[in-house]
C-alpha cells in the first residue's frame, strides 16, 4: 500500500508539473502585441506632442509598437474612464497631465477614481506655459495687453481646452490676477484651440511650450509672457508674467503615465523601464530642452513617485477649484 501510494503521489506531481509547464509555455510574454497609449486630448495638442515624442523609443525598448490614440472630451475624463475599464494586461496605458488631480473637485459625478482605479507607472515631463494672442491682436506687449483688456474686456476672447484643462486653469488664474473677466471659449483640446487662434477666430490662449515655442519663434503668434518664475532657455527674450507685474504667477504642467488597476507588477515594471529609457533618449532630451520642458528626477519617474505627487496635487487643487465655484455635470 505504501509503495502504491508513493507511486500515485509521484505520478500526480509529474502530471501537475506537465500541466503547469504547458500553461507557462502557452502564456505569452508581455508585450505580445502593440500597446495603445491613450491621450485624452486632440492630436496636435501639448499632451499629444509628449506622447508621440516618447512612443517610438518606448516601443523600441518593449519590442512592440506603441500606438498613440486620442480619446477626447470632458477634460480628459472620457479617456480616463476608458483606460480604467480596460483589461489590466499592460496593452492599454494612459498619459494625462495635472487634470488627473483636478478632476475629483471639478466633476460632481466622476466615473473613475484617480487614486483607486489605476496603477501608476511614473511621472513623464514638466512643461511651462505661455500667454499668447493671435498674430494681428492690437496689443504688442504685456503693458499694452493690460491697457487693451481694461478698455475692451467684453470683446476679448480667451480660448481653452475645455473645463478643467490646464489652459482653463491658467486662464482663470490670469483673469484673477488681471482682476477682470473675459469671454472664455472651450474646445476639445488645445490643438483645435490653437488652430482657431492661428486662424484669428479667438484672441488669447494660455498654452504649453511643447506646442507654442516653434510658433513663437516663427512669429506666428504674439507672446506676452511665460508662466514660470524664471525665464526659459528656449525663449530668453520673453519675460515672465511675474516680472511684468503679476507677482507669484506660476503654472507648470506635470504629466503622468498610468495603467488599469490590477495590471501585474511585472508588467508595470517593464513599462516603467521603457519610459525611463525613452526620457533618457538623446533625441527626446534635446527636443524637450528645445521646448523648455523638464524631465523629472529619476525618483519621480516611478510608480511611487507618481502616486505621491498625484495625492499632493489633489490636495493642492481641490480647495482652489471649490473656492472658484467651478463644477461640471
Amino acid at each position: 500500500m505504501k509503495r502504491q501510494l508513493k507511486t500515485l503521489l509521484l505520478a500526480c506531481a509529474v502530471a501537475c508539473g506537465v500541466v503547469n509547464g504547458a500553461a507557462n509555455a502557452q502564456a505569452p510574454a508581455f508585450p505580445d502585441k502593440p500597446i495603445v497609449l491613450v491621450v485624452p486630448f486632440a492630436a496636435g495638442g501639448p499632451t499629444d506632442v509628449v506622447a508621440r515624442m516618447i512612443a517610438i523609443p518606448m516601443g523600441k525598448s518593449l519590442g512592440q509598437t506603441v500606438l498613440v490614440e486620442n480619446t477626447v472630451g470632458a477634460g480628459g475624463t472620457i479617456a480616463a474612464t476608458r483606460v480604467a475599464r480596460a483589461a489590466p494586461n499592460g496593452h492599454t496605458i494612459f498619459i494625462h497631465h495635472m487634470g488627473m488631480a483636478t478632476a475629483p473637485a471639478l466633476y460632481k459625478k466622476l466615473s473613475f477614481d484617480p487614486l483607486k482605479d489605476f496603477e501608476y507607472i511614473g511621472q513623464v515631463v514638466d512643461v511651462p506655459m505661455t500667454m499668447l494672442a493671435r498674430k494681428d491682436f492690437p496689443a504688442n506687449n504685456f503693458a499694452e495687453l493690460q491697457t487693451y483688456i481694461k478698455a475692451n474686456k467684453e470683446k476679448v476672447s480667451l480660448a481653452n481646452a475645455g473645463l478643467g484643462a490646464v489652459s482653463h486653469l491658467c486662464g482663470l488664474l490670469f483673469m484673477t490676477a488681471m482682476e477682470t473677466d473675459l469671454n472664455t471659449i472651450p474646445y476639445k483640446g488645445t490643438g483645435p484651440a490653437m488652430n482657431d487662434l492661428l486662424g484669428g477666430q479667438v484672441d488669447l490662449l494660455c498654452d504649453q511650450t511643447t506646442q507654442t515655442v516653434p510658433l513663437i519663434k516663427e512669429a506666428r503668434v504674439k507672446v506676452y509672457g511665460v508662466t514660470t518664475l524664471k525665464r526659459l532657455s528656449a525663449l530668453p527674450n520673453v519675460p515672465t508674467l511675474d516680472e511684468q507685474g503679476l507677482k507669484g504667477f506660476e503654472v507648470k504642467v506635470w504629466h503622468g503615465m498610468y495603467a488599469p488597476k490590477d495590471t501585474p507588477a511585472a508588467v508595470i515594471d517593464k513599462i516603467n523601464v521603457a519610459l525611463r529609457a525613452a526620457l533618457q533618449d538623446p533625441m527626446v532630451k534635446q527636443r524637450l530642452a528645445d521646448l523648455s520642458s523638464d524631465v523629472p528626477p529619476m525618483d519621480k519617474i516611478t510608480p511611487a513617485g507618481l502616486k505621491t505627487h498625484l495625492e499632493a496635487e489633489i490636495k493642492k487643487w481641490g480647495p482652489v477649484i471649490r473656492k472658484a465655484g467651478i463644477y461640471a455635470d
